[in-house]
């Protein structure tokens, strides 16, 4: 049984998934981070203190359910869930197809139920966990162009608040963090002159950086929020307040 804690950390080979890998690593939790990208997957693992990489295809859900079993089989514990992988297939609803919806769905919402189930199991047996839900800005409040990506993140929300009603007798709380505009490789290709117009409705006029989304995280992992559950933290910079 591996001694220190252990977090398992989906979509972790960039942007927020690779910051929360490495902040958590940094807090003393040995982490596995699963991403189907071996090559990047492993260059954040390297940059890592304590982590290791799990190759797997997300919307598997076969695949992923043995692959967060196998986690808690080898090191003989999962005490943190965080359930960060996304993808985003933007259209208006008139012109968007049923893959679009689905696909969005499949690997947004359905993995984070199939993680979830699979985990709650160690999770009860330790009288303990803690899970966390990475959904989004546009997950509370809509956006044009997302309907898929925001129901996605809209139902990250709702399956987190049921979970940690399911789960608190047990101990294991269940959170949601709900980033805005971060400065991440989806970001970067936006134009300037529509980052400019963004910034106009963030009060902090700024966009956030992955290490601030992964310091809430941290948080909600540790020992100080133990009296936190079903609750939805944005960090956003104030931009859906």
């Amino acid at each position: 049984m591996t001694e220190k804690k252990v977090a398992l950390v989906t979509g972790g080979s960039r942007g927020i998934g690779a910051a929360i890998v490495k902040r958590l690593a940094a807090d003393g939790f040995h982490v596995v981070a699963v991403a189907r990208n071996k090559e990047k997957l492993d260059a954040v693992v390297a940059e890592a203190k304590d982590a290791e990489s799990l190759v797997c295809d997300i919307s598997d859900a076969k695949a992923l359910a043995a692959a967060v079993e196998g986690v808690a089989e080898k090191h003989g514990r999962l005490d943190v869930l965080v359930n960060n992988a996304g993808i985003t297939k933007d259209g208006l609803i008139l012109r968007m197809d049923d893959e679009d919806f689905d696909s969005v769905i499949d690997t947004n919402l359905k993995s984070a139920f199939v993680t979830i189930r699979a985990a709650a199991r160690p999770m009860m047996r330790a009288k303990g966990g803690r899970i966390i839900n990475i959904s989004s800005v546009a997950g509370v409040a809509g956006n044009a162009g997302q309907a898929n990506y925001a129901s996605s993140k809209a139902g990250l929300i709702g399956l987190a608040k049921s979970v940690a009603k399911e789960l608190a007798p047990k101990n294991i709380t269940c959170n949601v963090v709900a980033p805005g505009f971060i400065e991440t490789d989806m970001t970067q290709v936006l134009a300037e002159t529509l980052k400019e117009n963004v910034k106009n409705f963030i009060p902090l006029k700024r966009f956030g950086q992955a290490a601030e989304v992964a310091a809430v995280v941290s948080f909600l992992a540790g020992p100080d929020s133990s009296y936190v559950t079903g609750q939805v933290i944005c960090v956003d910079g104030g931009m859906v307040m």
